[in-house]
């Protein structure tokens, strides 16, 4: 049964702020470029444990969309896919997160933490549900009221999913993260069984807050990490966004824009 959390949660509210670069493109990203942004920072943050000080690598968060795609979790199981693999419906990858099958699309935003959980508490439990209240947060501040299910990792609202939740870590560094749909078309989400959660309905925010946009979230959820991960935002400085996501090229841009026109060309 759902778990009503109506009240916000607080997190070691005299915790240590760490500041966090914060990349938010204006354009659709396609899922492979941002994540290969992630392994960057990834790695440059596993390469600062030899610094003489390893806390002076920032870590970073990117808020940003994806055009349509699917992804499956390291060890997700391909019959919750309701097409044939070799013949994908959108880009189907195969990624170094826990978790079943999952669908991105435009107006769902997505959110990925390159956070150095040592600087917090090494428990991925405790990230994991550190995710789903920064979600719950945001929900309570439109007004709504934001579920955890006992035993299904995400975040719900009247028995609806509204927020899909995966992570990968290596040495306490975390990739991926979380996808809340806004005001997206749920459509994609028949293709597949969503989660691996036979008879386990999605929603989107609009389905109770029609007039709402995602760009009435984006800044909800932007405040909600910074508050339960303790982060001060820096901006990108012009070498770092060229690198790591302030703008994706012109041919990413295009090919993502190619695929919202026309699916069948993933």
């Amino acid at each position: 049964m759902p778990v009503d959390i109506c009240k916000l949660e607080t997190s070691n509210q005299g915790a240590q702020h760490h500041a966090a670069i914060l990349f938010e493109p204006q354009q659709l990203v396609p899922f492979t470029q941002a994540w290969r942004w992630q392994q960057q920072w990834q790695a440059a943050l596993l390469a600062s444990e030899l610094a003489s000080d390893p806390m002076s690598t920032l870590e970073a968060v990117w808020i940003l969309q994806h055009p349509r795609c699917y992804t499956l979790g390291r060890g997700a199981s391909e019959q919750h896919l309701l097409f044939d693999p070799a013949a994908p419906p959108a880009p189907l990858h195969r990624i170094d997160r826990g978790g079943e099958v999952t669908h991105h699309m435009p107006g769902q935003l997505v959110a990925y933490p390159v956070l150095d959980l040592r600087r917090r508490q090494c428990d991925l439990h405790w990230y994991l549900r550190e995710l789903e209240q920064v979600v719950i947060d945001v929900l309570d501040h439109l007004g709504l009221q934001g579920q955890r299910v006992e035993g299904m990792t995400g975040v719900w609202l009247d028995d609806h999913k509204v927020a899909a939740i995966g992570v990968g870590c290596r040495r306490w560094i975390t990739q991926h993260g979380l996808a809340l749909n806004v005001d997206g078309d749920l459509g994609g989400f028949a293709a597949v069984v969503p989660c691996g959660l036979m008879g386990k309905a999605v929603g989107r925010l609009t389905d109770w807050c029609s007039d709402l946009r995602l760009a009435d979230v984006q800044p909800l959820l932007r405040d909600a990490l910074a508050q339960r991960f303790h982060l001060d935002w820096r901006p990108p400085e012009a070498c770092e966004a060229k690198v790591c996501g302030a703008e994706p090229s012109i041919a990413e841009v295009s090919v993502a824009e190619a695929l919202i026109a026309d699916p069948s060309q993933g």
